[in-house]
């Protein structure tokens, strides 16, 4: 049986023994008829609060926050969307859109023009948000469980402050956008460091699909509460990036419904575990490097076998990536388990802890091997990873090995589709 998983931007094709075999990915949710439209509604009937221009008065100052180059979000359509909304009320020269970079690099012009759209770059001030530069930063408090809090000095000085984002399930956060485009998007790296830190990260209810009580998403929500949101607009996608819904209004709400929809969406459940689990990271733009690997790879952590095999096949156009200490990280323990060790041990968390301590724990309870186009065997071991260059053949030796009656189980969209096992599922 071929299976055709999300690789870079071409895929990939590999065979598998399909009486062994469970394919376990997103449901196919057809585009919104109106996608635009659908933007447009979110913001004239939000789910709770006033229409978006109802909020807004002439002569205010406008920031926009949305997600960097690393995720698929339509921003192409939602910003002007909601510049549409603003027009006749706010100048242009009064919007200020923050690319919520986190940690991550910050976007080319290139790369802006492609994500926002050469129009957007032209006529309104785009700026990428640099958690290490202290002159974009002002000091907002403490909040949730004592986080000590800056934020982006444009957002905080804004008049208007609005989110925009899109929704699916996140390895630790629970779900993606609404609170987590003001923190971590806008936040200083020092505020990043404590809600990602070893407490946090090692929390089991830090986990796909969890927001309250889960101790990562509950200080994210705090802080977006505590330092202010005017309006907040979120989508949901399907496996081919596009609107099938689209919610605004006040930001806890919002997230709310959206959260609602994108679990029925991406949430699958199976029976028991499996022996071999091959996973992707969805494609590009969400599998540029191996630090967002990580993300495919807690997919099929979630339902591989204690010492299971799992096969991950992420392209790594952008290497682990170089910028930022993820790669100096993980070469600094001789074993996954020493690294796990080595980071219970620290009073602080360093930068790119939180993805190495989740990789370090799939590590040591499984074998990991990547399939990517972009880094050698040789830089792969370094991370203590495996590679292969035939997915299908590995596979094979995987099952023969673990003895008569092995199952595969195939995530084509890694991270699109959250599998678990269902008797795990309270």
């Amino acid at each position: 049986m071929k299976v055709r998983l999300a690789y870079g931007e071409s895929g990939l094709d590999i065979e598998v023994d399909s009486s062994r075999t469970t394919v376990v990915e997103p449901v196919h949710h057809p585009a919104a008829s109106d996608q635009i439209g659908a933007l447009r509604a979110a913001l004239r009937n939000p789910v709770a609060g006033p229409p978006l221009r109802d909020r807004v008065r002439p002569g205010q100052t406008v920031a926009i926050s949305a997600c960097d180059g690393t995720r698929p979000q339509p921003r192409h359509l939602m910003i002007p969307a909601i510049l549409a909304e603003l027009d006749g009320i706010v100048r242009l020269e009064d919007v200020v859109i923050l690319v919520a970079t986190g940690t991550h690099r910050g976007n080319s012009d290139g790369e802006l023009r492609q994500m926002f759209g050469d129009h957007i770059v032209r006529d309104v001030r785009v700026v990428n948000h640099d958690a290490r530069d202290a002159g974009q930063l002002t000091w907002m408090g403490t909040h949730g469980d004592n986080v000590p809090v800056w934020l982006n000095r444009e957002w905080v000085g804004a008049d208007v402050r609005i989110t925009t984002g899109f929704v699916e399930p996140h390895f630790f956060a629970g779900f993606s956008g609404g609170p987590k485009l003001v923190a971590p998007g806008l936040a200083a790296l020092e505020t990043v460091l404590v809600l990602h830190d070893a407490a946090r990260i090692g929390d089991p209810r830090a986990t796909w699909g969890v927001t309250h009580g889960n101790p990562v998403h509950d200080d994210v929500r705090a802080i977006a509460e505590a330092t202010g949101v005017t309006f907040a607009l979120d989508v949901v996608l399907n496996r081919d990036k596009e609107i099938v819904a689209a919610f605004g209004g006040d930001l806890a709400a919002m997230h709310a419904a959206a959260t609602a929809v994108a679990k029925r969406m991406a949430m699958r459940p199976v029976p028991e575990p499996f022996d071999v689990v091959v996973t992707t990271n969805s494609g590009f733009p969400l599998d540029q490097n191996l630090y967002q690997a990580v993300k495919g790879m807690s997919a099929a952590y979630q339902v591989v076998r204690p010492g299971g095999t799992i096969v991950c096949a992420a392209e790594c156009r952008d290497g682990f990536p170089d910028h930022g200490s993820y790669r100096d990280v993980l070469a600094s323990a001789p074993s996954p388990q020493a690294l796990l060790d080595e980071i219970a041990s620290r009073a602080r968390t360093v930068p790119d802890q939180w993805q190495v301590q989740i990789q370090a724990r799939i590590q040591s309870g499984s074998r990991v091997i990547m399939h990517t186009g972009h880094l050698t065997d040789a830089q792969l071991a370094t991370a203590h990873l495996e590679q292969t260059r035939d997915i299908s053949a590995t596979v094979a030796d995987a099952l023969a090995a673990a003895g008569p009656g092995a199952r595969l189980c195939v995530l084509p969209e890694g991270p699109q589709t959250i599998p678990y096992v269902a008797e795990a599922a309270g």
